[in-house]
């Protein structure tokens, strides 16, 4: 009679901790490709609310002058509209106000966009854009935006900006979910750039926690006064 020899316990283990490793090296890209995909998801939906601005941009002519718009109020209480109580907004920084703009309410993550804006021109309904051509840089009555590439912005992308809108990215530090939870502030100087209310935003290579520069996963995207005019008066009739 033949006898069937099965496997030892040893055979078995080596085998198990070999589909262990097979396991453990897919699951790294799969992670990697989930986390690209929600990324990419992100950039579609910041896109799309840039869009969203120039749209209401077009369609929203101040109360005094039909010939000079202006942008959205923030969303300062997280129901997605924004809060202008009269002519001029609440805050200048808030949430983007998705609602009211028909847009994503979220980023791939669960959290809503932030969005910071200048106020006391741009947005007030009864103003409408202003003349920049008529001002004296550094524009010192209004509170524009500028894009650096640290917290120290010793170098900048863009600059003069009336609105910026952005995702707090993968790890979402400082974000404010669609449940209404607010999530643990930033660590890194950078991220923490954008949380402060001030007029400077950081966008730059993402980095690990660890990272000599700090942490950062931001996604950020802005709007311009001359793309604003270009599209809202392509054939220069802007006053």
């Amino acid at each position: 009679m033949k006898l069937t020899r099965g496997f030892t316990l040893i055979e078995l283990a080596i085998v198990l901790v070999i589909i262990t490793i097979l396991i453990g090296g897919l699951a790294v890209p799969l992670t990697a490709q989930i986390q690209a995909r929600r990324i990419a998801e992100t950039k579609k939906t910041l896109e799309e609310a840039h869009h969203a601005l120039v749209g209401y941009v077009m369609s929203h002519p101040s109360t005094t002058n039909p010939d000079k718009p202006y942008l959205p109020c923030p969303d300062t209480d997280g129901d997605g509209r924004e809060n202008r109580p009269g002519d001029s907004c609440t805050n200048a920084d808030g949430w983007f106000p998705w609602a009211d703009l028909g847009t994503g309410s979220q980023d791939a993550w669960g959290n809503r966009l932030r969005y910071s804006v200048e106020t006391r021109e741009y947005t007030d309904r009864s103003k409408g854009l202003p003349n920049l051509a008529l001002l004296t840089p550094p524009y010192a009555t209004l509170n524009l935006k500028r894009i650096c590439r640290s917290s120290a912005c010793t170098s900048f992308d863009a600059i003069y900006l009336p609105a910026v809108v952005f995702s707090h990215g993968p790890n979402g530090w400082g974000a404010r979910n669609i449940n209404g939870n607010t999530l643990s502030n930033p660590t890194s100087t950078d991220e923490l750039e954008n949380t402060n209310g001030d007029a400077t935003f950081v966008s730059r290579t993402p980095t690990q926690a660890g990272h000599a520069s700090g942490e950062f996963d931001d996604l950020v995207v802005w709007i311009s006064d001359g793309v604003l005019r270009s599209r809202v008066c392509p054939d220069g009739g802007c006053p």
